[in-house]
C-alpha cells in the first residue's frame, strides 16, 4: 500500500510539473487595433432652467416647457425611446449680496437622433420652444457592433503578427493560444455648451462630426515551441 502511495504521489508531481512547464513555455502579447468611423447618430444632453420668486410658478413653467419640447420631438419623428429625462430638481437660490432668495427648477433631457442631418433643425425647434441649456452633444455610430468586430480582428492579428516577430530571431515559433483578454476603448468626438439662444438660422453649419475612433486590445498567451 505504501509503494502504491508513492507511486501515485510521483505520478501526481510529475503531471503538475508538466503542467507548470507547459504554463512557462508561452510568449505573453499584447494587440491593438483600431478603426475611424464618421458617426451618423447624435446625443444631445440638455437641460430646461427657470428661476422665479415662487417655487410653484417655476415648476409649472419648468414642466409647460419639458411638455412643449416632448410635444416638439415627437412631431419631428424622434422615437419616444430617444427622449428620456435623467433628473428633475427644484432648489433655492440665495443672492448672498442682496438677500433675495429665488427657486431654480431644472430638467435634463437626453435626445438620441438617429439622423445627424436631422440636428440642425431640431436644435433651432428646440431652442423656440424654450430650451436654454446644452450640457454636451455626443456622437456615435450605428453599426457599432460591426466596427468592434472589425477592430477586435485587427488586435488579434496584431497580437499574433507581434508574437512571432518576437519568436523569429530565437528560431522558435508560437503554437495555438492558451488565454485571451480584451478591452475595449471608444472615443467619441464630444462637444461641450453652456447656455445656448436661438440667434442662428437653420440653414448653418454648427457642428463638425469628424471621425470617432473605435479601439480594441487585446492580451493573448501563445504556445511557444
Amino acid at each position: 500500500m505504501k509503494k502504491l502511495v508513492l507511486l501515485l504521489a510521483v505520478i501526481t508531481s510529475m503531471g503538475v510539473n508538466a503542467q507548470n512547464s507547459a504554463e512557462r513555455n508561452v510568449v505573453n502579447v499584447n494587440g491593438e487595433g483600431t478603426v475611424n468611423v464618421v458617426p451618423d447618430q447624435v446625443t444631445i444632453s440638455s437641460r430646461i432652467e427657470t428661476e422665479g420668486l415662487n417655487a410653484e410658478d417655476v415648476k409649472k413653467e419648468n414642466d409647460k416647457i419639458a411638455n412643449n419640447i416632448f410635444k416638439y420631438l415627437k412631431s419631428q419623428g424622434v422615437a419616444e425611446k430617444n427622449i428620456q429625462t435623467e433628473y428633475v430638481n427644484l432648489n433655492k437660490r440665495t443672492d448672498y449680496n442682496t438677500k433675495e432668495e429665488t427657486y431654480v427648477a431644472n430638467q435634463s433631457i437626453s435626445i438620441k437622433l438617429e439622423n445627424l442631418k436631422n440636428y440642425e433643425k431640431i436644435m433651432q425647434g428646440l431652442l423656440k420652444n424654450g430650451l436654454n441649456r446644452i450640457n454636451s452633444v455626443s456622437f456615435s455610430s450605428s453599426n457599432m457592433e460591426e466596427y468592434q468586430k472589425e477592430a477586435r480582428k485587427k488586435a488579434v492579428l496584431d497580437a499574433k503578427q507581434k508574437a512571432e516577430d518576437l519568436v523569429a530571431p530565437l528560431d522558435q515559433e508560437i503554437g495555438k493560444a492558451v488565454m485571451i483578454s480584451e478591452s475595449s476603448q471608444n472615443n467619441y468626438p464630444v462637444m461641450r455648451m453652456a447656455e445656448m439662444k436661438s440667434s442662428q438660422s437653420s440653414d448653418q453649419q454648427t457642428i463638425a462630426p469628424g471621425e470617432m475612433e473605435i479601439s480594441v486590445s487585446v492580451t493573448i498567451s501563445f504556445q511557444l515551441y
